[in-house]
């Protein structure tokens, strides 16, 4: 909190960072390395097309 100047900056970042990494955090350790790379892909896609709108 000490790098924001204020607390509206830091609440817009906050819910921004919850979103993307709500997003791309896959817990790799519970998956194999397959279904990991299916899940990244699927996300990564799904993140493109959230950009490209």
């Amino acid at each position: 909190m000490l790098k924001f100047r204020r607390m509206r900056s830091l609440q817009k970042f906050a819910a921004t960072h919850s979103s993307v990494d709500n997003l791309f955090n896959l817990e790799r350790h519970f998956y194999s390395r397959e279904n990991f790379k299916k899940n990244r892909t699927t996300a990564l896609s799904e993140w493109r097309q959230l950009c490209a709108a």
